[in-house]
Parts: structure tokens; C-alpha cells; sequence
């Protein structure tokens, strides 16, 4: 099976969150290549909290880098070159459906002459794609998916995360991609919320998957 690539319109859209639901969802593993911050801990350590199975297992970062910002300048600062070999090389091997989280959006640098999208494509993965509902939102996420597009990646929806105003279905429609969940912005996200969000979205998950894989 694919990766499932987790990648969203921004930054601070609710991907972590998100790639726990899916990643509860299909009782799969996890893995974020790059991470860039940890002040207050690492997206696997998010989501390793988040998760209530005990199958699923959280792979360490193959960059972990101090500080917050695009991720090939968070390397800069540690002498660091980050290098798409080495990622592919530390792809982890499981039986088990993986969830990649990527960092920020699609076009986010990871070294001076590759972005993100530029990872998914090398991984072969499925991309979901998460969108926060907020003012500009519909630029960003059609800009988003007219990329995925161009680049003939397999895309198998559109996550929304929060509820401001009432145009999902419009982005949906101009994108092409499917609804794959809706969820209002929660900041007291819990276990609680990934397992009963991850129960809803699991039919809609299972059949984007197959259909993609035909």
C-alpha cells in the first residue's frame, strides 16, 4: 500500500490533529520526516498522546531540528543539509499502513531547490489534503490542488478543520477532490476526540483508498 501524505494549505491547519485521526483510523503507523520546532514537543509526541490503539507505532524524525521556521532554514541554522535520499533511505518499513506529516504546505522549502511536494512525489504516496476554514482559505486551497493536480499526485480528499462559513463544498467542487471529513476546530483536543472522529471518517477513508488503488 501507499504512504498516506498528510499535507495541508498552511501553516497551522490542523495537520498534526488530522494525521491522528487518520493515523487512528486505519490502525496504521506514523512518521514525520522533518520536524521543525519542538519548544513545546514534537508532532510525534502529539500524536503518539492522541493515539488510543496500542498497534500503532511512531517513528522517530529523521530531521529534528530547534528551530520553528520553513525547514531549510531551521537546517541552515544547525549546519544541517537536509537531503532527499537520506529521507527515502529512513522510510520506515511496516506491514501496516504509514501517515506522513509533512511540514506546512506543499510548497514549503525543505532545502534550497526541493519542497515538500517534491517529497510526496518521490515517496509514490497518496496525499490528504486538510484545510482550516478562514478567510483567504479558498485561494489556498485551490492553489493547493491546482499543484497536486499539475503534478499528477494521487489525492485522496479534503480533510476541513474548523467551520467559518459555508463554502466547503464550493472547494470541493473546484478542486475535484472529495469530502473525506468535516470537523469544527477544537482546542481541547483529546484521545477522546481522535478515536470518535477517526470512527466517522473511516468509511469515507477506506473507500478514497481503494478506489485510488484500482
Amino acid at each position: 500500500m501507499k504512504p498516506i501524505f498528510i499535507s495541508g494549505i498552511g501553516t497551522d491547519v490542523g495537520k498534526t490533529f488530522m494525521a491522528a485521526v487518520v493515523t487512528q483510523a486505519l490502525q496504521a503507523d506514523y512518521w514525520k520526516p522533518i520536524q521543525a520546532g519542538f519548544d513545546k514537543g514534537t508532532d510525534r509526541e502529539t500524536v503518539a498522546e492522541l493515539l488510543s490503539n496500542k498497534d500503532s507505532v511512531c517513528f522517530p524524525e529523521r530531521y529534528k531540528l530547534a528551530l520553528p521556521a520553513s525547514p531549510h532554514i531551521s537546517a541552515r541554522e544547525e549546519d544541517v543539509q537536509i537531503e532527499m535520499e537520506a529521507l527515502l533511505q529512513a522510510l520506515p518499513k511496516t506491514n501496516k499502513p504509514l501517515v506522513i506529516e509533512g511540514a506546512g504546505g506543499i510548497l514549503v522549502p525543505i532545502n534550497d531547490h526541493q519542497f515538500v511536494g517534491d517529497l510526496i512525489k518521490a515517496l509514490d504516496a497518496h496525499v490528504i489534503l486538510v484545510s482550516r476554514n478562514y478567510l483567504g482559505s479558498i485561494n489556498h486551497s485551490l492553489l493547493t490542488a491546482q499543484w497536486i493536480k499539475q503534478h499528477n499526485i494521487s489525492c485522496l480528499g479534503w480533510i476541513f478543520n474548523d467551520q467559518f462559513m459555508d463554502y466547503e463544498d464550493e472547494i470541493v467542487g473546484w478542486s475535484g477532490f472529495q469530502k473525506l471529513g468535516s470537523f469544527p476546530f477544537d482546542t481541547n483536543f483529546n484521545a477522546r476526540t481522535v478515536a470518535t472522529w477517526a470512527e466517522q471518517i473511516r468509511p469515507s477513508l477506506l473507500s478514497a483508498i481503494e478506489n485510488a488503488s484500482k
